[in-house]
């Protein structure tokens, strides 16, 4: 399962600080298909912002 979930959280974007409730959510979701998040070896942004002010951010994310 792929997609652009649209859920910032640190577990997969280093870059962001902080851990959003709706991963917690969304992983009891994923568990109940008995699937695991795919982790890279690299971890760079999938979303990138016009504006310099916000930073970029990841939001694409694989489940095996």
């Amino acid at each position: 399962m792929t997609g652009d979930f649209n859920i910032r959280d640190y577990f997969w974007d280093p870059n962001f600080p902080h851990h959003s409730f709706y991963r917690d959510i969304f992983f009891e979701i994923i568990d109940s298909f008995q699937l695991e998040i795919s982790e890279p070896f690299e971890f760079f942004p999938t979303r990138y912002f016009d504006n310099l002010q916000v930073s970029n951010s990841v939001l694409d994310l694989v489940f095996l």
